[in-house]
């Protein structure tokens, strides 16, 4: 009889990604080894590749479920505007700048066919954006909107370079910043 799954296994699961995600933000993906996963994790090397058959998979259930996780917020925000979808993005982006830095360093390490779903989530993530933009000026033309969409996430993919918790401003702060910021520079574009 084949064996159950434990009841606590995707606890588990989030538990290995977020300490995996860590090592491998730390040490960089190439560099990085299940086994110093599996220490970092504070398990054994057996233990993640009874989750995992290889760091490819973990790194690719990392990325999906950090997407995943901005895609759904940003999308329940929508009806919240661009204000909304920034303050949304700030919030989801809290204790995820591992996860955030991979997607940015090692998205491209994955073979094609573990990218393209992940890729796929990061066009909704654009989407969002894009219709945000247009509801705010339905009279810019798509190459604008799409260069304005890449600004937007220009000035918040970034923040887990600089933004230090306790120091300056909070992240809230930081998000009606962003968000002022944006809004008022949509508004004096000429049409």
């Amino acid at each position: 009889m084949p064996r159950g799954v434990a009841r606590d296994h995707d606890e588990k699961r989030a538990g290995l990604r977020a300490g995996a995600a860590t090592y491998f933000a730390r040490h960089g993906f190439d560099r990085a080894s299940m086994s110093g996963a599996a220490r970092e994790c504070g398990v054994s090397k057996a233990l993640i590749y009874h989750y995992y058959d290889s760091k490819e998979a973990l790194l690719y259930d990392i990325l999906d479920a950090h997407l995943s996780e901005l895609v759904e917020v940003m999308e329940q925000a929508r009806d919240a505007g661009i204000r909304g979808i920034i303050a949304a993005k700030l919030a989801a982006y809290h204790d995820a700048d591992a996860e955030h830095k991979l997607q940015i360093d090692a998205l491209a390490t994955l073979p094609p066919e573990m990218q393209a779903p992940l890729i796929a989530l990061q066009r909704r993530l654009v989407t969002t954006m894009s219709d945000a933009i247009r509801a705010e000026r339905p009279d810019l033309d798509a190459d604008r909107v799409r260069a304005l969409t890449m600004s937007i996430f220009g000035i918040l993919n970034w923040v887990y370079m600089w933004h230090r918790p306790g120091k300056g401003l909070s992240r809230e702060a930081y998000a009606d910043l962003a968000a002022d910021f944006v809004l008022a520079g949509l508004k004096g574009l000429p049409e």
